[in-house]
This record gives C-alpha cells, sequence and structure tokens, in this order.
C-alpha cells in the first residue's frame, strides 16, 4: 500500500489497495487503520466493491449505526443513502460546516463514504483538521474555552424545517447533547476543537468570572461560539476531494469537520455512508 499526502494539514490517498481485501487481511486493514489515525482522512479510487462489502469493511472499525432521518438502504442497516436529485434544490443540510451527529451522547467513530453517481464537475467535499485548528488559538482562548462546555441539537438542524409536532417528537427521541468545547482524542491524546454547525450554545458560560453584565453573556458568548466554528473554514487546515464514481473516503470523526459543497446543480449525487459507532467525548 502507498500513502500519498495530500495537504500539509490532513488527507492522503492510498493507492495499490482493494477495501474487499482488507475485510479479511487483519495486516492490511490495521496499515489502513494507522494512515487514517495519522491523516484523519483517505481517500480510494476505483473501489468497485457491493455494498455488503462496504457494510463489512466499514464493520472492522465498529458497530455501524443509522441516521434518524436521512433514509437508510433496506437491506443493509448502517448504509445511509445521501441522495441528491434535481427536484431537491433547498435540500441542503450537508453544506456546513460539521462533525457528524454531535447530537448524539457518543457521536461516531468515523465513516467510510463511496460515491455512487457524482456531477461530471462540482460536488468536492471538504475535510478541516480540528486538532490544528486547536493548536492555532491564541492562548487566552485556549485558556477562555479550557472548561466550556457546549449544546449540540438535531431539533436546530434537521428538524427545523419540520412541522412543529415532528420537530418535537425528534427533540423528544434526541435530546440535544451536551459535550466539552476541548475533547481529548482517545486514540492519540491530542486536544481538539469539538464545536460545530450543530453547537448552539455554551452551557456553563454565565459564570462570574466571564459575566459581568449582560452584555458579556450576549452576544459574547455567541460570538465566541460563531468565532471558535469558523476555524474549519481557514484554507490551511483543510484538504478538498473530487469525487469520482466508485471513490471513496474514510474520516476520523472524532477530529475532523467537513463540507459537501453544493455547487453542482441541476445534476446528481449519490453518496452511500456507513457511519460507525463513537464514544462519548471528554
Amino acid at each position: 500500500m502507498q500513502v500519498e499526502q495530500l495537504t500539509c494539514a490532513l488527507g492522503a490517498e492510498l493507492v495499490g489497495v482493494n477495501l474487499a481485501d482488507a475485510i479479511h487481511d487483519d495486516g492490511l486493514f490495521a496499515e489502513i487503520r494507522a494512515a487514517l489515525l495519522k491523516h484523519r482522512v483517505v481517500f480510494l479510487r476505483d473501489q468497485e466493491i457491493t455494498r455488503a462489502e462496504h457494510v463489512a469493511f466499514a464493520r472492522r472499525f465498529g458497530e455501524l449505526e443509522d441516521h434518524p432521518v436521512a433514509g437508510s438502504d433496506p437491506e443493509h442497516p448502517g448504509l445511509v443513502r445521501i441522495y441528491k436529485t434535481p427536484d431537491q434544490p433547498n435540500d441542503r443540510y450537508e453544506n456546513s460546516w460539521h462533525t457528524d451527529a454531535t447530537w448524539r451522547e457518543a457521536p461516531p467513530f468515523g465513516a467510510v463514504l463511496r460515491c455512487v453517481e457524482c456531477p461530471p464537475v462540482g460536488g468536492d467535499t471538504t475535510w478541516a483538521n480540528m486538532v490544528l485548528a486547536y493548536e492555532n488559538l491564541p492562548d487566552q482562548i485556549k485558556t477562555q474555552i479550557a472548561d466550556l462546555r457546549a449544546r449540540h441539537s438535531i431539533e436546530a438542524s434537521f428538524g427545523a424545517a419540520m412541522p412543529i409536532e415532528k420537530r418535537l417528537a425528534l427533540h423528544a427521541q434526541y435530546p440535544d447533547a451536551e459535550h466539552p468545547v476541548v475533547r481529548t482524542h482517545p486514540d492519540t491524546g491530542e486536544k481538539v476543537l469539538f464545536v460545530n454547525a450543530f453547537a448552539t450554545h455554551f452551557s456553563n458560560y454565565h459564570t462570574p468570572g466571564r459575566v459581568r453584565f449582560g452584555q458579556d453573556a450576549n452576544p459574547g458568548a455567541g460570538e465566541l461560539l460563531r468565532y471558535l466554528i469558523s476555524q474549519a473554514c481557514i484554507p490551511e487546515y483543510q484538504v478538498r476531494w473530487r469525487w469520482k464514481p466508485n471513490s471513496i473516503a474514510i474520516w476520523d470523526n472524532r477530529s475532523t469537520q467537513h463540507y459537501a459543497v453544493m455547487d453542482y446543480a441541476p445534476c446528481h449525487r449519490k453518496m452511500e455512508r456507513a457511519g460507525i459507532v463513537g464514544d462519548k467525548p471528554y
């Protein structure tokens, strides 16, 4: 297996690999997992694997999870179908910087995403290294956010366009999760800036050490949250991948954010993602 680094920040292409082989080859799988931890997102071309093989490979990392809003393949639980068609011009829940499903108490470990069909041009996906984003924060910001926690909501994101009854039912099923603003990566020990588009507010900002008057809390807390979320937008932290059919991306959801660029209307873009169950951030 050859590992070709794509940017200084993150990302590598794996060459000379058939993912179907890694289902049964422990040594090959260990190499892929090591490359993932080092580069945070790895890419492969020309992977003509079946849905069953897709699911079987992803399960080597851990159990798979369904998505409560996006549709899954009925024959392969855990394989979420992200199908965009020209008759969905307002279906834009992906084109924001986000870490998958941080509205869960235990957000995903990562995902294996396969391109089924894509536009001839456009529809790229970009990833950002949130370890690097944390490392480069000013020291005074690191001190300020060291003990902060944030709420993450599916109701305010996927549920926002739903009728109120359906939205409230979604919230009842998936109450807002609270996570540290700076989490520790469970495999590498690195500190990760862990707020994204699903984060709505800090839950423990309003303390005497931070708030003298109301203006310190609002808009002060909101401005800080927006500043932290915006760090993913810095190009020096990013890698951008151009899709082709049978291309695959595998990413570490614990240390990255990603953004699906919606610049391809009126074309089709069909992707299938196996999301891997993760751990509770600390």
